[in-house]
């Protein structure tokens, strides 16, 4: 069996290490990337305010800046808005929004925010047609149809930094405007009986009341008067 050439060996050589080298510099795919860190989160934030009242101020912050919400829940809203760069391209933003409670205190609570840009781009649908000439022949020529429609080609999550910090600072604004009412601890109540009052208790300043007579109770009293009146009279003519 005859050994192959040193040039061959070293040309199989080359092509093996370029072939690593290739494989080795090639980018590794995004969710490698993520750490699940125990540290803080970018894509949380603690406030000194109930789970409703947090929620409740993510809404109005979406809504502030013009974003159409749907809260099914009270720890849960929901949020999207529409751009138009250009007239061929379309971006959608959605706002996920769960708040739960502190860790610390029971007046506490943390909003995890996550927000996905979606881009869609015009599609643009040609269809060709045949036309039959007599001295040319026939040729083909494009014709585009009705069927054009807005295609998704990304997704992404936003990722973190200030436009986060943006929405959580816009949020405690809210918290801070916004009235908000605090339970009253149990030991806090204190009851005093009043003091009698003075018109009940002097029967001078004792209204009298006044008896309003029906008409009807009016003729049954008269009744009785008329029938004494001849008793009266026979009376007097006996004596």
């Amino acid at each position: 069996m005859p050994m192959p050439s040193p040039r061959l060996v070293f040309a199989s050589l080359l092509l093996i290490a370029l072939t690593a080298c290739a494989g080795s510099s090639s980018v590794a795919p995004s969710y490698q990337q993520e750490l699940f860190s125990t540290g803080a989160s970018p894509f949380a934030h603690n406030f000194d305010a109930t789970v409703n009242e947090t929620c409740e101020a993510a809404r109005r912050a979406l809504l502030s800046q013009g974003f159409l919400t749907t809260m099914g829940q009270p720890d849960t809203v929901d949020a999207t808005k529409n751009f138009q760069p250009s007239a061929e391209t379309h971006v959608v933003v959605s706002f996920h929004v769960v708040c739960t409670p502190g860790e610390n205190a029971t007046n506490q609570s943390i909003a995890y925010v996550n927000a996905v840009q979606d881009g869609y781009a015009l599609k643009k649908s040609d269809t060709s047609a045949s036309v039959g000439l007599s001295v040319l022949g026939s040729l083909s020529l494009p014709i585009r149809s009705n069927s054009d429609a807005m295609v998704k080609i990304s997704s992404e999550t936003v990722p973190a930094g200030k436009f986060y910090d943006r929405f959580f600072g816009l949020m405690g604004h809210y918290l801070s405007t916004v009235p908000r009412s605090a339970p009253v601890a149990a030991d806090e109540v204190k009851s005093k009986p009043l003091a009698p009052s003075i018109i009940v208790s002097s029967p001078e300043l004792t209204p009298t009341p006044i008896v309003v007579q029906t008409p009807a109770a009016a003729t049954a009293i008269r009744a009785p008067d008329a029938a004494a009146a001849p008793s009266a009279s026979a009376a007097t003519a006996t004596h």
